[in-house]
């Protein structure tokens, strides 16, 4: 299985609107984060966690010509904003994209893209096939378990993935959601910056606690911001835990 960061930068992006800070992260392409998301493929499935607003530009960059699944983490628009360029993936296959997510990013999906459905779905729009995951399920050889956490106060969805866990926008697990996700392979997880503590994400020294308490063998952060230098932050990471960085691709068994 091959995992794509097709972006790994937080919900303003790196550099931030209007370019602040870019001068000083400069120094290295791994800075420049678009919004997270993800590209999962198989000999036989591709397979996309979030569509963030700069998804065209990141399937693009990194030639995904098929989506066969679409898992969304939770409504945010920076992890759904592209939902709309995912229409050229429809005139392909011919049939709509099934989309598996919570029930409030369903409710908040069609509220916010009420012209992709219904009676007055726009003619050549986007079609999806919204389906609220609760359970594991089977999608080809890919056993797709939802791992809930909290975003704050919001539940949202992280997602292990055979043995692959993806988790993005996180602030608290709970315990029953540390045992689905025990025994990865390999851990993604949102970490936003060094300090001070955030109300609604994890901290990079509260990631490292996390991951260690997990016992994971290899993690990759992401959802960093702007203060957050790559080369530098790696130099002080325990060796089993990396930033990702944009376009990066790594393999799982």
């Amino acid at each position: 299985m091959k995992v794509t960061f097709l972006g790994t930068g937080t919900s303003m992006g790196v550099p931030v609107a209007g370019g602040f800070k870019r001068k000083e992260l400069a120094h290295d392409p791994r800075n420049e984060r678009t919004r997270c998301s993800a590209w999962i493929q198989t000999e036989n499935t591709s397979l996309v966690i979030d569509t963030g607003p700069e998804f065209r530009i990141q399937s693009i960059r990194s030639d995904v010509k098929n989506i066969d699944y679409v898992l969304i983490t939770h409504e945010h628009m920076d992890h759904i904003a592209g939902l709309d360029d995912l229409r050229m993936y429809n005139y392909v296959s011919k049939d709509p994209i099934p989309v598996f997510t919570t029930e409030t990013a369903v409710r908040s999906i069609k509220k916010r893209f009420d012209y992709m459905f219904g009676e007055n779905k726009y003619p050549g729009s986007t079609s999806l096939s919204l389906t609220v995951i609760e359970s594991a399920i089977t999608l080809n050889e890919l056993k797709i378990t939802p791992l809930p956490v909290y975003h704050g106060d919001l539940n949202i969805l992280g997602f292990r993935i055979n043995g692959f866990s993806y988790l993005t926008d996180v602030k608290t697990i709970p315990d029953s959601t540390k045992k689905l996700i025990k025994g990865s392979e390999c851990l993604v997880l949102s970490a936003l910056r060094w300090e001070p503590e955030h109300p609604t994400h994890l901290t990079i020294p509260e990631a490292i606690k996390l991951i260690e308490e997990l016992e994971i063998a290899q993690a990759y952060l992401i959802h960093m911001n702007s203060y957050v230098d790559h080369q530098e932050t790696n130099d002080r990471l325990p060796s089993n835990i990396r930033l990702a960085y944009d376009m990066q691709t790594i393999e799982i068994d």
